[in-house]
């Protein structure tokens, strides 16, 4: 549970013939994770060398690219679609051989036709564009155009422009600059261009039409108008075409890969005229069913054994193993890195830890029953494990938000008709007194009892995984180092409890002076503390200068009270603002004016609350994980493990 899934190496021997019922049979087990063999010379593979496709993997590949085309004009995502009816390999070649070429020439001269009317409507656009700057010049742009003893200039200046020369000039202004035609003689040329010059011009093509440009832009409109109608009946028949053939898509695509991955197998074997190996891992627990499966489908002819396994030097791919609940927090430890073979798996206590400390910071029945809500009307929206599975832990945090806004007796920033189980964090708001007021000293003291006792178990883990994975000197030196660590922090803890009485804390400062005027209390504590910077300096010298750190890490949990009470502050403020400044007024005097304020405090209200729940969530999650990945993993964890990928997939529109 607190460790990965135990894993077995597996050597698969057979003659070459026996090789397609074999790689069928691991396909559909689903269980074998393949090593590739990689031709470096190794002594017991002298001979060998790596296999070649099976028949039938560049046929697989042209087809799935075909099937593929058609699934990305429909926008087509198998991960989007729910899987209501499974289709044998027999009834999925059969359609393939006689819909399929059907589907695709149809749907290839639809999107054909519909690439054309779109490039040809994106002409007409572009030439609406160009045509623009001419609309309030009422003049046959065929007539701006060839001409011999004129110049014609057209584009946008800044500013007013002069011309000193002969001309017939049109000035369409507007609020950052104006759009000019002017005609002048061509021996006026160079004189009209340097004064343009002056007022910063910028050409503008004049368009290859002939009529108005309002009568153009009309023309163009229509053509458009037009385009877009028959678009849309294309748009319409490959609609029909997507919701009568998206099962047999994501099939067809679903059999063509697994064909591909199977026919390509070989090339992960080191191979020789006569025979193929194959080494990979299987979980421990499935080892001695491949090899009865295998046997039973070649008959015998195979040699299937389990290979020495050394954890610390052989690479062995990762598996999680948790209960199911722990299993969508797996996605949070991706993120982070999935933990080593042989190193403590944390997936467990970071599903029960991470919703207790988001539900601490949230600590609201409102926002918690909102969050619920949310995570379950997106259900249906988010496709694909990872987001049912970060739905999965966002529900869990939702109902710690609401246990705790239970125990704090809080909801949308309203005190419960009942006092606060734990602690009150009702602060004084708006002139009313809101119970005790909030307790912050306790708030502050509780969190960093969190804290000490969150690095503490962090610090214990290290032992373990030391203990586990180090040989030798050093594994001793390692452990110990953890332990210095816990003994440096808990030593601090007694000299501060020996020098002053902290509520919720033990007090030590009655115990009684036994030397040199130091308590029982600070001799222990300077006891612990020696013996631990000891044991820390005997591992790695240079670590003494991180013992400040012990502090902030444990005071950084302090963040747990303090990003809590500021999303309190806000939905509290938030309440003041949208009743006591404008539906608390405006109810004692119902008048034209009291409504509009009734409506703009319901819209504060409304908007403010959304606004304090997204950055609670924000908030509650990236804080929360934080304490896990900074404060809390680096105390033991290294990760870094590969990724168990058996050969194989889990089908979900085909079968065998």
């Amino acid at each position: 549970m607190l460790a990965p899934k135990p894993m077995t190496r597996v050597l698969i021997v057979a003659s070459r013939d026996q090789a397609v019922p074999i790689i069928q049979e691991l396909y559909r087990e689903h269980l074998f994770h393949i090593e590739d063999y990689v031709d470096q010379g190794r002594v017991e593979y002298e001979g060998f060398k790596i296999g070649t496709p099976l028949e039938g993997a560049t046929e697989a590949s042209t087809e799935l690219i075909k099937v593929r085309a058609i699934e990305n004009v429909f926008a087509i995502r198998g991960e989007d679609i729910d899987a209501k009816q499974k289709l044998s390999l027999p009834q999925i070649s059969s359609q393939i051989e006689q819909e399929l070429p059907g589907i695709e020439k149809e749907v290839e001269e639809l999107a054909g036709a519909r690439s054309k009317l779109d490039t040809k409507a994106k002409e007409f656009e572009q030439k609406i564009a160009e045509l623009a700057p001419f609309l309030e010049i009422p003049v046959d742009l065929a007539l701006l155009r060839g001409l011999r003893f004129f110049s014609v200039f057209a584009g946008y200046v800044n500013g007013n422009l002069i011309l000193n020369v002969p001309h017939e000039m049109q000035v369409v202004k507007s609020k950052e600059r104006s759009f000019v035609l002017a005609i002048v003689p061509e021996k006026n040329r160079a004189e009209t261009e340097r004064l343009l010059q002056d007022v910063q011009f910028q050409a503008v093509t004049i368009p290859e039409e002939n009529g108005s440009a309002p009568e153009r832009t009309a023309y163009y409109t229509e053509q458009i108008a037009g385009l877009k109608k028959e678009i849309a009946a294309i748009n319409e028949k490959l609609a029909g075409i997507k919701e009568s053939h998206t099962g047999l898509l994501v099939a067809c695509e679903e059999a063509f890969r697994a064909k591909i991955e199977q026919a390509e197998a070989p090339l992960r074997f080191a191979t020789t005229s006569k025979v193929f190996v194959a080494e990979g891992w299987v979980p421990a627990d499935s080892a001695k069913g491949i090899g009865a499966a295998l046997d039973k489908v070649t008959g015998g002819k195979v040699f299937v054994t389990e290979l020495p396994v050394d954890p610390v030097h052989d690479a062995v791919p990762v598996e999680y193993n948790n209960p199911s609940f722990a299993k969508p927090t797996q996605m949070l430890m991706d993120i982070y890195s999935r933990p080593m073979y042989t190193e403590v798996d944390p997936t467990l206590m970071l599903a029960i830890v991470f919703p207790i400390f988001f539900g601490f910071i949230l600590g609201d029945v409102g926002y918690g029953l909102l969050l619920l809500i949310m995570c379950f009307a997106l259900r249906s929206m988010l496709k694909g494990d990872e987001g049912q599975q970060f739905l999965v832990v966002l529900r869990n945090a939702s109902i710690m938000s609401i246990i705790f806004g239970l125990l704090f007796s809080e909801c949308l920033g309203f005190e419960l008709p009942w006092a606060p189980i734990i602690y009150s964090r009702h602060l004084n708001i708006g002139g009313a007194e809101a119970g005790a007021g909030p307790m912050i000293p306790e708030l502050l003291i509780l969190t960093v009892w969190i804290g000490i006792l969150h690095i503490t178990l962090g610090r214990s883990l290290g032992i373990i995984n030391h203990a586990r994975q180090d040989h030798g000197e050093h594994r001793i030196k390692a452990v110990l180092a953890n332990l210095g660590w816990i003994t440096v922090m808990w030593g601090i803890l007694i000299a501060i409890w020996s020098m002053f009485a902290i509520p919720l804390m033990p007090d030590l400062t009655k115990l009684p002076v036994v030397v040199a005027g130091l308590s029982l209390g600070l001799v222990i504590a300077i006891v612990f503390i020696v013996f631990g910077v000891i044991f820390i300096a005997r591992d790695a010298i240079l670590d003494i200068v991180e013992l400040p750190t012990i502090i902030s890490h444990v005071l950084s949990y302090a963040r747990l009270m303090a990003v809590g009470l500021s999303s309190v502050a806000i939905a509290m403020v938030v309440n003041y603002m949208s009743i006591g400044m404008f539906i608390g007024p405006a109810l004692k005097n119902i008048s034209i004016l009291g409504i509009l304020m009734i409506i703009i405090g319901v819209l504060v209200f409304l908007l403010g609350h959304a606004l304090n729940l997204a950055l609670g969530i924000l908030g509650g999650g990236l804080h929360s994980i934080r304490l896990h990945y900074v404060e809390f993993f680096t105390k033991f964890y290294k990760g870094g493990g590969r990724k168990y990928n058996p050969f194989g997939m889990k089908r979900r529109f085909t079968e065998d």
